[in-house]
């Protein structure tokens, strides 16, 4: 019995890399089943791709001018609840994994994925499967097994990142000195930091704090 060809799933690609979009859209021309109908290099672009062309799939860069990527995926959700969107980013941050797949995206990937997984990921989210890659998950999982911090800790964290030591920071907030440092240790022990610099590094990484804050 012969086995009956797949459907073929229409993708658009956004990305404001033009040689990273095109190198997608390269690989993805090699499967039968997987076909490119468009390219946006903005957000604002991506937004009018879907509208115009309604593709099953659309992989999507965080990071693009005029419109990022994370508005876009609001507009286009809003658009079509339904939209199938796949995050294709270098960006890391659990503050991002977690809005992103908060808004709706089925799939987070980062750039460094294998050729394979991509495609695997875009015909899993096709048939309607969720698909976070691995080191994404671990970050997922952590965001969600971590001690949550006191509104009075994220405070100091916050100063913290800003460069101010423990008596400014008491200044700022109405409260001694003493009572900082108690609120400074006690976040050395739930971040589980050795410095200031340190704590501030983990607070980054775990999109705590922005990377302007200090």
């Amino acid at each position: 019995m012969t086995t009956p060809p797949r459907a073929v799933c229409r993708i658009v690609i956004a990305d404001d890399h033009a040689i990273f979009r095109h190198g997608v859209a390269s690989l993805l021309a090699r499967e039968d089943d997987l076909q490119v109908v468009g390219e946006a290099s903005d957000g604002d672009e991506a937004v009018a791709c879907y509208r115009d062309l309604r593709p099953d799939v659309i992989v999507l860069d965080l990071v693009m001018p005029r419109l990022d990527g994370f508005e876009a995926l609001l507009r286009i959700r809003h658009m079509d609840p339904d939209a199938k969107v796949i995050v294709l980013t270098t960006y890391d941050t659990e503050e991002d994994i977690n809005r992103v797949l908060r808004a709706g995206a089925k799939a987070y990937l980062l750039k460094d994925v294998p050729a394979a997984e991509l495609v695997r990921c875009i015909r899993d989210v096709n048939a309607g499967k969720m698909r976070i890659a691995q080191g994404v998950a671990a970050k997922l999982a952590d965001r969600f097994t971590q001690v949550q911090l006191t509104v009075r800790e994220v405070s100091v964290l916050s100063l913290v990142a800003e460069g101010l030591n423990n008596r400014a920071i008491g200044e700022r907030l109405g409260i001694s000195e003493g009572t900082v440092k108690v609120h400074v240790a006690h976040l050395f022990d739930k971040m589980g930091a050795r410095s200031r610099t340190d704590l501030v590094a983990v607070a980054v990484r775990k999109g705590l704090v922005r990377r302007g804050s200090d």
